[in-house]
């Protein structure tokens, strides 16, 4: 058969119309054969999460398969594995090409068990909330044991250094740990070089008696660089307030470890409140003091002014922060408005603020839970309060309104303590 065969037929693959085979005497450039029937078969691993699915073709008269798996994901191949983080129930579909065209499967359900109902995964990664749960180091004495294979001690930790306090593992239900040392990680005895990651995981819901957590990337850890055998850790314990993981060292000995929700407060909290309340003000001997863009471009909106030239109205409020959640705005005489972009009333106000990890580039954030509240601009408040904190020192503080999402408007916004 010559080439313009295969291609027409991956052609045909590609969008997926049924065609019946012809032939012309002497035109050996066409299709002939039968057309393929197209049927598969499936098995699903309900040994661990993500879930994975291996999918087998057993059509006949076909050489080119395309999968569509339901999700919005496509792969080519007569055997082919597919993972789904997510439960729920999945059309799947084959389409066989064949040297008479192409046969189209019967849409097989694929039913996939919700990670979140399994009670151990849905405290590590807080399923209940924002899918998401940044774990630390307990503050406790007896953090880190370290134990023998019968479970004899070994020895157990006291306080920890401040650069192992600091560690923050924020496991998410997308099966994503990521590790942010906040400076130095503890290595060799010592505060060390960050080393930082990001990495998948797999969670084994009835492994060994306990679930596990396994880490699939290379150089990754949890609590300690030291790697534990197959960087498989056994999940002891696991509540909203409370996690203890096990793992095998490679010498047979074994280390427990326990941690505890981040403490966002520790340090950018501290910061922004001052340990009681703290005031802010724009930070008019600045440039740009509030810039206006999109998350890839901040600028790209509006630029800024130069220092010294916003409106006295603007440049005389103040943003109080208190340790018990509360923001209050002041705006002395009178707010400068994004609606006409001009000094008017006053918007004074109060508002409860939610603190906590950022969900994007940032430190920390924090969302004003009151319609209508604001920080420097009237209009970053219009469809979402969240200002993420980029940087912040006891003097300064760069903060980001809005997610971001999908291109979403974005405020940069500068303030200086009073």
């Amino acid at each position: 058969m010559k080439n313009i065969l295969r291609t027409a037929v991956l052609g045909v693959l590609m969008t997926p119309l049924l065609l019946t085979s012809c032939k012309k005497a002497g035109d050996d450039s066409k299709l002939e054969g039968p057309v393929p029937t197209s049927t598969f078969t499936s098995q699903v691993n309900t040994t661990e999460f993500p879930t994975v699915v291996s999918f087998t073709s057993t059509s006949t008269a076909g050489f080119l398969y395309q999968w569509n798996f339901g999700d919005n994901s496509i792969a080519s191949g007569p055997t082919v594995m597919h993972t789904y983080p997510r439960g729920g129930s999945y059309q799947v579909e084959l389409t066989t090409a064949g040297r008479g065209g192409t046969g189209i499967s019967a849409k097989q359900t694929v039913t996939i068990a919700d990670p979140c109902a399994n009670a151990t995964f849905s405290k590590v990664v807080n399923c209940a909330g924002s899918g998401i749960r940044v774990w630390a180091f307990s503050s406790q004495p007896g953090a880190i044991v370290r134990e023998t294979a019968g479970g004899v001690p070994i020895s157990t930790s006291t306080t920890l250094p401040a650069c192992q306090l600091d560690d923050q593992f924020s496991f998410s239900s997308a099966f994503t740990i990521n590790y942010n040392s906040a400076g130095q990680t503890f290595q060799n005895g010592a505060c060390g070089a960050s080393l930082n990651f990001a990495t998948d995981f797999v969670f084994r819901p009835n492994a060994s008696g306990n679930p596990q957590i396994v880490l699939k990337g290379k150089k990754t850890f949890l609590g300690l660089t030291d790697s534990v055998v197959n960087k498989t850790y056994d999940v002891l314990e696991a509540t909203d307030t409370r996690l203890r993981l096990r793992g095998t060292n490679p010498d047979g000995t074994r280390t427990t470890l326990t941690f505890a929700p981040y403490d966002a407060t520790a340090p950018y909290k501290l910061l922004l409140t001052g340990g009681s309340s703290k005031t802010w003000l724009l930070d008019n001997a600045a440039d740009a003091p509030i810039v206006v863009g999109t998350e890839a471009a901040p600028t790209s909106y509006f630029a800024g002014v130069l220092a010294g030239q916003l409106p006295a109205c603007q440049s005389d409020d103040e943003y109080k922060f208190s340790n018990t959640n509360i923001f209050s705005y002041d705006a002395k005489a009178e707010t400068f408005s994004a609606n006409g972009y001009s000094c008017q009333a006053p918007q004074t106000g109060t508002s409860p603020f939610v603190f906590g990890p950022s969900a994007g580039t940032g430190l920390a954030q924090f969302t004003l839970t009151r319609m209508g509240a604001f920080i420097g601009a009237t209009d970053a408040s219009v469809t979402e309060r969240v200002y993420r904190i980029l940087s912040i020192d006891a003097q300064h503080m760069v903060l980001r309104a809005g997610s971001g999402l999908n291109g979403g408007t974005v405020f940069t916004i500068k303030l200086v303590a009073k």
